[in-house]
């Protein structure tokens, strides 16, 4: 069987009990949640969020310039007022800079990637600093979104807060 027949067939088995088709638009909690695109993440299971509960926006390093557009969306037309970062530790973002993919890129492919950022970083915690720093300086976002920002752990599972 194929990825996608196994995809499918599974997809198949969640449709036979599923009960969620009456949920609204706007999330429960009014919450938006950016975080990496690493599959060892599962943002609804760590903070106990149920479908329906909160947007999840995820990204290379749930970087927060790239989800932006998402969170204006979340907030203005579906009524989100909290925003939570989450970084996590063994981050792959941590382990490149843009000449790095750029060069590869270029090699790979003959075109002219040196105007493409990957948003790599050097330092967790400052990344999700500066992600905060980024929505807290928005003229998009409103003055009183609840902001915050975490790193997870992916060996224990734990979120610990960054100031």
């Amino acid at each position: 069987m194929s990825l996608i027949e196994e995809l499918l067939a599974a997809n198949e088995r969640y449709t036979a009990t599923f009960n969620k088709g009456e949920l609204p638009l706007p999330p429960a909690k009014k919450l938006a949640i950016v975080t990496c695109m690493d599959a060892r993440i599962d943002p609804a299971r760590m903070l106990g969020l149920e479908e329906g509960d909160a947007h999840v926006i995820r990204n290379a390093g749930g970087r927060t310039a790239e989800a932006l557009r998402s969170l204006i969306i979340s907030q203005q037309l579906l009524g989100t007022t909290a925003i939570v970062v989450i970084h996590h530790t063994d981050c792959g973002m941590l382990t490149f800079e843009n000449a790095d993919l750029q060069r590869r890129l270029q090699t790979q492919f003959g075109v002219d990637a040196s105007t493409l950022d990957f948003l790599p970083f050097k330092n967790l915690e400052q990344s999700v600093r500066d992600d905060i720093a980024l929505l807290r300086s928005s003229p998009f976002l409103l003055k009183e979104t609840e902001i915050v920002g975490f790193i997870y752990d992916v060996h224990s599972g734990r979120l610990s807060p960054v100031q």
